[in-house]
């Protein structure tokens, strides 16, 4: 078995399996990001997939408790390959507690709701949705490719078929031109879609990107640490996800939060509030990392 170029995989998914059912990502034009640009998007021959799957097992079977279906969007594969891919895994590892996979948008609304299901009955778990931002401003921006109503279409097509949702947004993502419609549209989009798990980085700026140079020119100023802490207190204090389990414990971060809304929102806030008093000190900008 072997990877082909960087692998990237949720925090969560650390001591997981990892399949490449596809390679690359199949949107990869956000102007922010520097993940899959070493290869062309694809999907892997599906008998390429099940042997190393059974690779793989001839040794850990019995050792694998979770699997993660990578690229960037394993979800946008043929329902048939993914249900072939899901039944291998059911079959070789027999104490594996859940399979998941990252999916695009644009997956989820090119499949069926029955199709969801069906995937779903057959193990895919939880799927993980980037989101961003609930602004149509900024996604257009960022040349994300989707509307927010679009996401959140899609990701309550995988909540109607079963899969629990693990969504991800991005701090200061509006400069401090959109920072306001940023928190708002987010945290509304958020709301529309209530998912399990939400998780929220703060935007850094990696050399070779088009943001990189939005910055440079001088069309996007980004948000300092006070700002970011400000607009992410906006965010939560909209929120309105009864038992969402909310994480901001990423490298990227200024503050680690973590928390179930809506129970532990006074919480959240008071700490950020202590923050921004300065009684809690702030990761510093060296030890960040995106």
């Amino acid at each position: 078995m072997q990877y082909y170029g960087d692998v990237y995989r949720p925090p969560s998914e650390a001591s997981s399996l990892i399949i490449q059912v596809t390679l690359g990502c199949s949107h990869n034009t956000c102007r922010f990001c520097t993940m899959y640009k070493e290869k062309r998007f694809y999907n892997r021959p599906l008998e390429d997939v099940l042997e190393d799957l059974r690779e793989v097992a001839a040794r850990y079977s019995t050792r694998v408790r979770r699997i993660f279906l990578a690229d960037g969007d394993a979800l946008i594969r043929k329902t048939d390959d993914l249900l072939a891919i899901l039944d291998e895994c059911t079959r070789l590892y027999p104490f594996c507690e859940r399979i998941t996979s990252y999916a695009s948008p644009g997956s989820l609304l090119i499949k069926k709701p029955e199709e969801l299901k069906t995937l779903r009955e057959h193990g895919l778990s939880m799927v993980y949705l980037g989101l961003e931002s609930g602004s149509d401003e900024v996604l257009k921006l960022m040349d994300k490719g989707f509307t927010a109503d679009q996401i959140v279409e899609g990701g309550l097509k995988a909540k109607a078929a079963g899969m629990q949702l693990s969504v991800t947004a991005i701090a200061g993502l509006g400069g401090t031109e959109l920072t306001r419609e940023h928190a708002e549209g987010t945290a509304k989009a958020l709301s529309q879609m209530n998912p399990e798990y939400v998780g929220v980085l703060t935007l850094e700026i990696h050399d070779g990107t088009p943001l990189e140079k939005m910055v440079h020119d001088g069309e996007f100023k980004l948000l300092n640490s006070t700002e970011v802490l400000k607009e992410t207190r906006e965010l939560i204090s909209m929120m309105d996800c009864p038992g969402c389990v909310f994480r901001m414990n990423h490298a990227s971060n200024y503050l680690n939060l973590r928390g179930t809304l809506n129970e532990d929102r006074d919480t959240l806030l008071s700490q950020i509030d202590l923050a921004l008093s300065g009684s809690i000190g702030l990761r510093p900008e060296w030890a960040r990392s995106f």
